[in-house]
């Protein structure tokens, strides 16, 4: 989610295209054991008491699986990779290509490709060309085959300090003077939707990527443990002989954050570890975010479905903009700042508006691009649902200050290329999706409403969902009509 229209991503124009020669790979050759059932005159009778032997059928994953053996040279602003993804053919295609997103690619020198292979064969003959890098396969990959991908590359971070005046937002990924940021860092293979792989360009405001979901392992360790930062990350950490390693299932990214200067407080919802990440001197709104974080994700629990991870991470960003990752979270350093001691304020609905990105985004994934008001309205409107079971005597404030305050217009079902500017596109994804959600419980009715949002949940967790699939499920909660305020709100009826 982005929140503020300071700075944004200047991958458009730090774009540098890297074309490396194309040729045929080389296959891998697939053995398929068979038996003779020819006998010979000196076979011998299988005795009537030896079992017959049976196949062991290996389950095909549920999702992909990276593992990344991650060494990071913090204050040379480098970071070395071995990573391996087991990636599932779930298409129930066969597929002739394979298209990995490879996001750091975008800013000049800062990714650098050592080693490529598939199924153990070396891989020569690609090309990457910006954030793409295109494979052709030798041979088809069968409808539930399981393919081993592993990529070896350095990352030699940019500083995210210099920020351009003609774009909108500020880079997260990078460096700054007491911050270490990745996100989008590593390979990974873009969703194949309805025959294509999806891979959208970046824009100037919102987010362009489409993630599926995935199991994660990332064993990290520092160059000099001796001054090795405080780190902040989407998994559960798990201390090893000489690395830390983090773990997260069923998510949509993995994200890490680390400085020398993190002070972290946390909390415990359920079993659920909440951590908040911030520097010295804005301790009080370091706690004020952790307590509505934490309230939040009680909160959400009981009205959508339970949060499926172990930790929270909400991280201080030392930059002026906000975003959603798979248990992990920026707030920017402005709302520290401008923090006034009570729930009235920015620090604490971003905070729960990032909170709730960790139903609508992680758990039930869309394409941020072409369709970003299935996560963005649904996470704004959980600020209501935040402040009127936590604060309901803020819910008039709330609204003429968040949501109606630049008199939002517009309709909610815009792609971010259509946008027309920060403020229209957030105006219309994120405001006026507010308004069509509010109208829409009250036409239905409360106990509508919220089951539906507990089945959407429910149906279309794990998935990346269209508006196709919000409204067929919706339709299965009310027979009430609402046809009127589906006209007012969209552009394209469902």
């Amino acid at each position: 989610m982005r929140n503020k229209s300071i700075s944004s991503v200047i991958a458009l124009f730090l774009l540098t295209f890297i074309l490396s020669a194309c040729s045929s790979l080389t296959p891998t050759p697939t053995v398929t054991p068979t038996a003779s059932l020819i006998p010979t005159a000196t076979s011998t009778p299988v005795p009537t008491n030896t079992p017959t032997p049976t196949a062991t059928l290996v389950p095909v994953p549920e999702r992909a699986k990276y593992t990344l053996d991650t060494t990071i040279d913090y204050d040379a602003h480098t970071v070395t990779v071995s990573e391996k993804i087991l990636y599932p053919n779930l298409t129930g295609n066969q597929l002739n290509t394979l298209v990995i997103a490879v996001v750091p690619n975008l800013w000049s020198g800062s990714f650098n490709l050592t080693g490529l292979s598939i199924n153990g064969t070396p891989i020569t003959t690609y090309t990457l060309n910006g954030q793409r890098l295109d494979i052709a396969l030798p041979d088809f990959f069968k409808p539930n085959e399981v393919m081993t991908i592993d990529v070896q590359f350095m990352l030699v971070m940019p500083f995210a300090e210099q920020e351009d005046p003609s774009v909108s937002r500020p880079r997260i990924y990078g460096f700054t003077r007491r911050q270490l940021n990745l996100t989008n860092w590593y390979p990974f293979v873009v969703p194949h939707i309805n025959g294509d792989w999806v891979l959208h360009e970046p824009w100037y405001y919102g987010e362009h990527l489409v993630y599926d979901s995935a199991d994660y392992e990332v064993n990290l360790k520092f160059a000099d443990p001796a001054t090795a930062p405080i780190v902040a990350a989407s998994g559960s950490p798990e201390p090893q002989e000489g690395f830390t390693r983090y773990s997260i299932t069923s998510a949509r990214t993995f994200a890490l954050a680390a400085s020398r200067e993190f002070q972290v407080s946390s909390l415990m919802v359920g079993d659920v570890t909440v951590s908040s990440y911030y520097y010295p001197f804005s301790e009080i709104g370091g706690q004020a975010a952790l307590q509505a974080s934490a309230e939040a994700l009680s909160v959400y629990s009981n009205r959508y479905g339970a949060y499926p991870h172990k930790t929270l991470s909400l991280v201080m960003g030392d930059f002026n903009d906000g975003m959603e990752y798979s248990a992990f979270f920026y707030l920017s350093r402005d709302f520290y700042s401008l923090y006034d001691g009570t729930p009235a304020n920015y620090l604490t609905f971003v905070a729960v508006h990032e909170t709730s990105h960790q139903w609508w985004f992680d758990q039930v994934g869309n394409d941020q691009a072409e369709q970003p008001w299935l996560d963005e309205s649904l996470a704004t409107y959980s600020e209501r649902v935040y402040y009127e079971n936590i604060h309901p005597d803020l819910i008039n404030w709330w609204w003429s200050y968040r949501i109606d305050f630049y008199n939002p217009q517009g309709f909610v079902d815009i792609p971010i290329y259509d946008g027309q500017g920060f403020r229209p596109y957030t105006n219309a994804a994120y405001f006026q999706g507010a308004h069509f959600l509010e109208e829409l419980r009250a036409r239905i009715g409360d106990e509508a409403f919220f089951a539906f949002l507990q089945d959407y949940l429910a149906q279309s967790r794990g998935k990346i969902v269209t508006s196709n699939d919000f409204f067929r499920i919706l339709k299965e909660h009310t027979s009430t009509d609402y046809s009127d305020i589906v006209r007012q709100y969209f552009q394209n009826i469902y």
